[in-house]
């Protein structure tokens, strides 16, 4: 009897993505919600919704794309989501439906009622468990986003933890402001630091729009506590000229991010901006490309985000030895 060793790969796809005001149209008066109904200037009607709707979903099926092959995303965290309502009209009403997605979301105290949402794939992930994580602002701050917290197991057996954020902006300035961004990666490493208690190599993700860059003390905070970026050095996938995940004044900026730690850090990793030629228009101000968003001020263009897609594959290669 001879022992064999046959490779076996497994693959896991996490997209991230700030949808840019991915509203429902109805007025909630518990949230500042008005510049997003039928009645504000914007005439944010069930239309439009629906077209944004449509649009996110060819988004994030885009993403599925991988050189000649295609695997849909497994994951996809979503930043600037508003409501229940809109989550289920993204995940039943678009063409996501036949695909399987399911999601969590929080419910936030931010002002404006923005939230983050997890989508998973039930083919290929399992929900184990789902929570919020509050931050206590510190004085002077807003209320922020909740933090998502989401246990989950892969169809290989593997247990994630992914933290998905949506940091303060810079709105007041970054000196003012970064103690805030910075009460929200202490309060996910705290986290982290727990599940490492029951299990050392826990494999733990944290994504989302951290409003911060590469080389900012919010990503330092994260880096200390172990982590490491997949994606401080992502370039578009189809060569558009996209060299970021949001541009700003001409110039493009990777403030969106995917952290690791623990034994997926040792997984073969890759990290791509989701270029596509749809996603982006002519920048006419300062030449190249643009994201191609929903609104231009107050325009309405029908487009899709302000923000690109962020695209980690993560590969884990296992020697599975059966007996001949």
């Amino acid at each position: 009897m001879t022992l064999i060793g046959i490779l076996l790969t497994s693959l896991i796809t996490l997209v991230q993505l700030n949808c840019e005001n991915f509203f429902d149209c109805y007025d909630d008066s518990t949230k500042n919600d008005n510049e997003f109904t039928p009645e504000s200037l914007r005439g944010w009607s069930h239309k439009k919704f629906r077209q944004k709707a449509d649009h996110l979903s060819q988004e994030i099926i885009s993403c599925g794309k991988d050189g000649d092959d295609w695997h849909l995303p497994d994951l996809v965290a979503l930043c600037e989501v508003e409501s229940r309502y809109a989550m289920d009209y993204l995940t039943r009403q678009t063409p996501l439906f036949s695909l399987g997605y399911d999601y969590v979301k929080t419910e936030s105290p931010d002002l404006r009622g923005i939230n983050v949402a997890l989508m998973y794939r039930q083919g290929s992930i399992k929900l184990l468990k789902s929570y919020p994580l509050r931050v206590k602002p510190l004085e002077g701050m807003r209320p922020t986003r909740d933090i998502l917290y989401v246990s989950c197991r892969t169809d290989t057996g593997d247990t994630l933890h992914v933290f998905v954020t949506h940091a303060p902006s810079k709105l007041g300035g970054d000196k003012m402001t970064q103690p805030y961004r910075l009460k929200v990666m202490e309060r996910i490493c705290a986290s982290a630091d727990s599940i490492r208690r029951l299990s050392p190599r826990a494999n733990i993700i944290v994504t989302g729009d951290f409003n911060d860059d590469s080389q900012s003390a919010t990503i330092q905070q994260l880096i200390s506590n172990g982590f490491q970026s997949i994606s401080s050095d992502a370039k578009g996938m189809f060569g558009n000229d996209v060299h970021g995940t949001y541009k700003y004044k001409g110039e493009w900026e990777n403030i969106d991010h995917i952290m690791v730690s623990g034994d997926i850090a040792s997984w073969q990793i890759s990290c791509q901006i989701n270029d596509s030629h749809f996603l982006l228009e002519k920048d006419k101000e300062y030449g190249g490309n643009k994201p191609l968003r929903t609104f231009y001020g107050m325009k309405f263009q029908n487009g899709y985000s302000d923000h690109m897609p962020l695209v980690g594959r993560f590969v884990k290669r296992r020697q599975n030895k059966s007996r001949e």
